[in-house]
C-alpha cells in the first residue's frame, strides 16, 4: 500500500485507518476495483495510496503550504487501484483537491449504511444486528484459521486461503461490528465501552499482521462473546 510519489509517508495507522475506509475496494467511485488479488502464488494488496495534495511542491494539486507531516496525513490521502492513482496524478486539473474528498466521505457514509451502523431501541436489537457477524467470523477461524489441521500438510494452500479470509471477510465483519456498537454506545454497560476498545485495537492488529507484517498485537476478546447480552 506504498506511494512512490515524494517522502510524505503515513504512519501506520495512518494506513490502516485508509485500509479500513476502503473496505478493500478502490475509493473512485466509478471504479470501485477490488484492492485484493489471489494470483496462484498467494494473494496480494495492489491498493496505492495517493496524495490529494502533492506530496511534494512539484507534484499534482501541489499545495506549498503543507508541511511534510500534513501531506503524510490522514485528511491528505486516499486509497485507490494503480490505474486510478496514475489517472488523478496525470489529470490534476480534471480531479481536483474537494472530488477526492468527496470520495472518501461518499464511501464513508455508504459504509455506515451497507454496516447497519444505525441506532437500535434495545440491547437485543444491537445483538441481533452484531451476531451473526461473529458467528460467521468464528466459523472461518474453525474451518481455515492457523489451529486447523491443514497447517501441517506441506501442500496445503491453507495459509493462502486464511489471508483471503481474514481480509475479504473477518476484518470487514470486526469493522462492521464496532460500527454497529460505536452508533449503539448508550445501550451499553459500564464495562462494555472497554470491552469495545479491545475489540478495535484487535480488529486494528490483525489488519496489521496480514497487511504490514506486524507481529504480536492483541488478541479477539472473550467479553466479545457476552456483548450487548441480557
Amino acid at each position: 500500500m506504498a506511494c512512490s510519489r515524494g517522502k510524505a509517508s503515513p504512519d501506520q495507522v495512518t494506513r490502516l485507518r485508509l485500509f479500513a475506509d476502503s473496505a478493500g475496494y478502490c475509493q473512485n467511485p466509478d471504479c470501485a476495483r477490488e484492492l485484493f488479488a489471489a494470483p496462484d502464488s498467494g494473494p496480494i494488496h495492489i491498493g496505492e495510496m495517493a496524495h490529494i495534495f502533492a506530496a511534494n511542491d512539484q507534484g499534482p494539486r501541489a499545495n506549498t503550504e503543507l508541511s511534510a507531516a500534513d501531506r503524510g496525513a490522514y485528511d491528505n490521502l486516499i486509497l485507490l487501484c494503480p490505474t486510478c492513482h496514475t489517472i488523478i496524478d496525470k489529470a490534476p486539473d480534471a480531479f481536483p483537491d474537494d472530488t477526492l474528498r468527496r470520495w472518501k466521505q461518499d464511501r464513508s457514509d455508504k459504509l455506515a449504511g451497507v454496516f447497519g451502523a444505525v441506532r437500535h431501541d434495545t440491547r437485543k436489537a444491537v445483538r441481533s444486528a452484531i451476531e451473526p457477524l461473529m458467528r460467521e467470523s468464528k466459523h472461518i477461524l474453525e474451518e481455515y484459521g492457523p489451529g486447523t489441521d491443514a497447517k501441517y500438510d506441506p501442500e496445503s494452500n491453507a495459509l493462502e486461503v486464511w489471508t483471503r479470509k481474514v481480509l475479504a471477510k473477518i476484518i470487514p465483519n470486526n469493522r462492521r461490528i464496532i460500527a454497529i456498537l460505536d452508533a449503539n454506545r448508550e445501550l451499553m454497560t459500564n464495562a462494555e465501552p472497554q470491552v469495545l476498545e479491545y475489540m478495535r485495537q484487535h480488529t486494528d492488529d490483525v489488519a496489521a499482521r496480514h497487511l504490514e507484517g506486524m507481529t504480536g498485537g492483541r488478541q479477539y476478546p472473550a467479553e466479545m462473546e457476552r456483548m450487548m447480552e441480557d
